[in-house]
């Protein structure tokens, strides 16, 4: 009988196994960005390493081998694609909108042409057509909203409109109204009524994410293949009477190190410091996902039962789903009753990955 029994657990773990390796090869085959991090491939023909959203051409799947880490697949003989590069953090970001990107924030009150992309040694159009295919402007619209940031700066400090339009990199007053209004969506005359947000992108091994804060505290933490994600932004501008432009804060700076050593598993508490922004009930939902140690996981009932709401756990749920500060939030150890993995915006396969190595670091 317990020969058996133990025949029958290997051939469970086998069909498991196989099961994996099915799955896996789909989602390679998908290029699904849900799975950065995940999983990484090596190509038993090729020697080659590569992360689920490799550009490559995709192998048989008799000739992949799937790990965990890269780690493991380096400890295998695999080495890295130079198309994929799976040693450094997964991004949404082509090498050429990187390097604007970097150029822009080395020289934010630059007014950018046409003309300066033969510095850099990159075409007008790959940098108009990329730049709007990931932020929804074009690269001298960014450029410009950068100056803008600046110029708001002056504005709301009291200082006159026309020190602010020479700070922009404006000459004509037409001009900086136009470009202003565009941009803020008020003229600048009633900027002080405006809050101003600022935007970046992060880069994680679980994918590129994107951070907005205000001057005191991040607003919003979501990864940038989260479904909604536009809507969540429209959604803050609305609710807070805000612009929200690319931008540096000191905010991002503290918010990048503590990633960084969560991700590292070094670090179990963030300090950085948060706002929420959502009715009174979902803010308590909120405060108490908190409370949730690492490595710990809860349910809807049981977090219903500790905000003193036992029969909400529909409503509990809802504020759940409705966090906007992804991991710092914790809304990730949060599970079915059963044990299961419900829902999670950033993705099931991030969810589970994120229990996994916090369990493993708590």
């Amino acid at each position: 009988m317990s020969l058996h029994n133990d025949d029958e657990r290997s051939t469970n773990s086998m069909i498991t196994e196989q099961s994996k390796i099915d799955h896996f090869y789909d989602m390679l085959i998908k290029k699904d960005s849900n799975y950065e991090g995940v999983f990484y491939v090596g190509v038993k023909t090729t020697g080659i390493l590569c992360r689920p959203t490799c550009p490559a051409k995709k192998p048989n799947k008799e000739n992949c081998e799937f790990f965990d880490t890269a780690q493991e697949a380096l400890l295998a003989s695999y080495r890295p694609c130079k198309r994929c590069q799976p040693l450094s953090n997964p991004s949404k970001l082509s090498v050429e909108v990187k390097l604007l990107v970097q150029a822009i924030e080395a020289h934010p009150e630059r007014k950018w042409t046409d003309k300066d992309f033969d510095e850099l040694s990159i075409s007008a159009n790959t940098a108009r057509r990329q730049f709007k295919k990931q932020f929804g402007m074009t690269f001298i619209e960014y450029a410009r909203a950068r100056r803008l940031g600046f110029a708001f700066d002056y504005i709301r400090n009291g200082k006159p409109i026309i020190e602010a339009q020479l700070e922009g990199g404006y000459n004509s007053g037409n001009g900086f109204r136009d470009a202003f209004t565009r941009t803020m969506g008020t003229i600048p005359k009633k900027a002080t009524s405006l809050n101003m947000f600022v935007s970046k992108w992060l880069e994680t091994p679980l994918g590129s994410m994107i951070a907005i804060a205000n001057d005191s505290a991040l607003v919003l933490l979501e990864f940038v293949d989260r479904r909604g994600l536009e809507t969540e932004i429209e959604s803050l501008r609305t609710k807070w009477h805000a612009a929200v432009i690319p931008g540096e804060s000191p905010i991002f700076e503290q918010l990048a190190r503590e990633l960084d050593a969560y991700f590292e598993g070094s670090l179990s508490v963030f300090e950085t410091p948060i706002t929420y922004i959502g009715s009174r009930f979902q803010q308590t939902v909120w405060r108490e996902l908190q409370k949730i140690p690492i490595g710990s996981t809860t349910s809807y009932a049981q977090l219903a039962i500790k905000i003193g709401h036992p029969k909400a756990f529909r409503a509990v749920a809802r504020a759940n789903g409705a966090n906007q500060i992804s991991i710092l939030v914790p809304c990730h150890r949060v599970i079915g009753s059963d044990g299961s993995l419900t829902g999670y915006g950033g993705g099931i396969p991030r969810k589970e990955w994120l229990l996994t190595h916090e369990k493993n670091n708590a």
